[in-house]
């Protein structure tokens, strides 16, 4: 699972708000990097549709970006040196096993293989 993925990943338990069910904790048991081409422009079009909260979650989660998790949000005029990194964890870091879990209610979605299993159960829906 590339972290773009994870940054648009919610918990949709009945009765949970958007607030509630975002963003997802990462608990890793297996991380790869995986080169992917630069696109810039499919960067550029997929910061507009990101949660800066939600990436920086998940920078701390997996220990990785320090510098990043004190800055307030996207830059305005981003350096190509930023587009470069954010272009790496979005697209190149790959939690391939662990856990997302609901920050709300604690509920568990395994990641096996790179695909996050979002499936909840009948009393769930």
């Amino acid at each position: 699972m590339r972290l773009v993925t994870h940054n648009l990943l919610r918990c949709n338990i009945r009765g949970l708000t958007e607030e509630q069910g975002y963003p997802l904790r990462i608990q890793a048991d297996k991380v790869e990097t995986i080169p992917a081409p630069f696109n810039g422009d499919l960067l550029q079009g997929m910061v507009r549709k990101m949660s800066w909260q939600g990436l920086q979650s998940a920078l701390r989660d997996l220990g990785v970006m320090e510098e990043w998790r004190a800055m307030e949000g996207f830059p305005e005029t981003p350096s190509d040196e930023f587009l470069q990194q954010l272009h790496h964890v979005l697209f190149e870091v790959h939690v391939q096993d662990g856990t997302l879990v609901c920050p709300t209610t604690g509920r568990s979605f395994p990641v096996k293989d790179g695909i996050p299993n979002m499936l909840l159960h009948e009393d769930e829906v």
